[in-house]
């Protein structure tokens, strides 16, 4: 269950409730991951047509990486979002630019809306306590991000949150044993601690 887990990170967020950042489990979270990474509006993640077991089975292996980690967000005691960080320099996406001291990637899934609907500053709130948690928490400088760039929605979310628009670039496609990851022409965009978090 993961109640019980520890969590890696707290923070409440005022009128929005507390934040908590847990360690994926892939085989307790993978009914809720699968049931996210399965719509239509996930696609961009790029698991759209995989049984649960695959998503599994790709998140034990990303867990047994030291450059990449995958979290379960939870607000209020509730999933609210599929976290996944990395080190720039083990990703593709340092062949697209100068990684710098400092830096860390970030991908970003939010859970569908609930029954009552979209909650209005739900993704800003949950998004402030995210970049508080690998800038603060993790002690990092700077946050890079690589939506595609036919991802529209979360390129803008991602600038009106303050992240500072990169260069637009194509990750190379990779295909090894464990993974295959096609072609993606991405926005890169960053944000710096200090912008984050002034003073």
């Amino acid at each position: 269950m993961s109640e019980l887990r520890e969590t890696v990170y707290e923070q409440p967020v005022h009128g929005f409730g507390t934040v908590r950042v847990l360690r994926l489990d892939p085989q307790a979270d993978a009914d809720v991951v699968h049931s996210w990474v399965s719509e239509e509006r996930a696609s961009f993640w790029g698991m759209n047509g995989l049984t649960r077991d695959q998503v599994a089975e790709i998140y034990a292996h990303l867990d047994t990486l030291d450059t990449h980690h995958a979290f379960l967000i939870q607000r209020d005691g509730v999933p609210a979002a599929l976290l996944q960080t990395y080190e720039p320099e083990a990703d593709r996406v340092s062949e697209c630019y100068d990684v710098l001291p400092g830096d860390i990637g970030v991908h970003l899934l939010l859970a569908p809306a609930g029954p009552e609907g979209v909650h209005p500053g739900f993704t800003s709130a949950l998004l402030t306590a995210i970049t508080g948690y690998v800038l603060i928490g993790l002690d990092r400088q700077r946050v890079v991000v690589d939506p595609d760039v036919a991802n529209e929605k979360a390129v803008a979310r991602f600038l009106r949150q303050g992240f500072e628009a990169g260069p637009l670039v194509t990750l190379p496609e990779i295909d090894i044993p464990d993974v295959h990851l096609p072609e993606k022409k991405a926005q890169l965009a960053f944000l710096r601690r200090e912008v984050a978090f002034p003073g």
